[in-house]
């Protein structure tokens, strides 16, 4: 087996301390060491194709440089592109990101924070399902290091990011509202998970505004678990009431997607006889006919923040930062009536 290369032939090829080439490869700021010494160094580590040891650095520095990441669905395009980022931002600051998917579930987000606490992650960022405030109190109480995203408890004093969603909901009916629609649905989750709560809130309200009181016949909440089949009987149901609504709201990318399918086997026409409003980009937007309408949310920003947070955090700062980003609204067909 071929020996691996060591600091100290990085040293004796470049001319230079073992100390001083542990620095460089270890730094991402020179000092007062010079630029040309730095360069060298590190083009030799590439030419002998230096491999860092991380057990030896994990002992040094008692970091593992690894933190986890938990997310709802990874296969969802919301939680990918995020994780993504995180990703990115992550290895700008040399570490390395394991994540996994809860599926919604408690018990799979508790094995799932478990299994990562045993891998000796650094910290975690963690989007929490319903049911899990008792996961986020043991990781406060065992000093862990973790910021929530997209998803809170606003009762718990804790880091989080997360896009403010009371807004969000609030900007989208006004634009229907705005746009001439009268009687506004809106098929969201059937739980308490906050965002999706704060999201109801801001529909309700909005309508309350305008002088339009949300009617319980406009508001279907179906479950989690067996969403695509309850999404096509909520708009079944809204379509078929005395008054039928004009305009619908989603409150989340996977219910607009499952409603995009089912809206192209329908006869009814958008944005001809229903408008239509999503929270985050629906999956199915390219193959649906009328371009949609949606609030975007801060996904870089997002994604950005909380790992710097994290990273604070890692470093012994017990500052606490919560942030609520701002929503953006982005017109499409879906609600331009002829």
């Amino acid at each position: 087996m071929k020996k691996k290369t060591s600091l100290k032939d990085i040293a004796q090829k470049v001319g230079v301390s073992t100390a001083l080439v542990s620095y460089v490869l270890n730094n991402k700021k020179e000092g007062r060491i010079s630029k040309q010494i730095a360069e060298k160094i590190r083009a030799t580590a590439i030419e002998l194709n230096y491999k860092t040891n991380q057990i030896a650095r994990s002992l040094k520095t008692n970091k593992t440089y690894t933190i986890g990441l938990v997310v709802a669905d990874i296969a969802n395009a919301f939680s990918s592109t995020l994780a993504r980022i995180i990703e990115d931002e992550a290895e700008k600051n040399n570490y390395t990101v394991l994540f996994g998917s809860s599926d919604e579930n408690a018990q799979k987000s508790e094995k799932l924070i478990n299994v990562l606490l045993d891998r000796q992650v650094d910290g975690l960022i963690i989007a929490p399902v319903e049911d899990t405030a008792s996961q986020i109190v043991q990781l406060q109480e065992n000093e862990v290091p973790f910021v929530l995203i997209d998803r809170y408890f606003p009762d718990m004093k804790t880091n989080y990011v997360a896009m403010d969603n009371y807004k969000a909901a609030h900007a989208a009916v006004s634009h229907l509202i705005n746009g001439g629609n009268k009687r506004i649905g809106l098929v969201t989750f059937k739980t308490t998970i906050f965002n999706i709560v704060e999201r109801k809130r801001g529909y309700v309200t909005a309508l309350k505004e305008y002088k339009t009181s949300a009617k319980r016949s406009w508001i279907r909440e179906v479950s989690i678990q067996n969403a695509q089949e309850e999404v096509r009987e909520a708009i079944d149901q809204l379509l078929s009431l005395s008054e039928p609504v004009d305009a619908i709201l989603f409150s989340s990318n996977l219910l607009s997607t499952y409603a995009l399918k089912y809206l192209n086997t329908l006869p009814v026409k958008v944005p001809d006889q229903l408008n239509i409003v999503t929270i985050d980009q629906s999956d199915a937007s390219d193959t649906f006919y009328a371009p949609l309408t949606y609030i975007r949310q801060p996904l870089l920003e997002m994604g950005q923040l909380a790992t710097k947070i994290l990273l604070e955090s890692i470093s012994k700062n017990n500052k606490i930062t919560q942030v609520n980003l701002e929503p953006e609204l982005v017109v499409g067909k879906s609600t331009s009536k002829v």
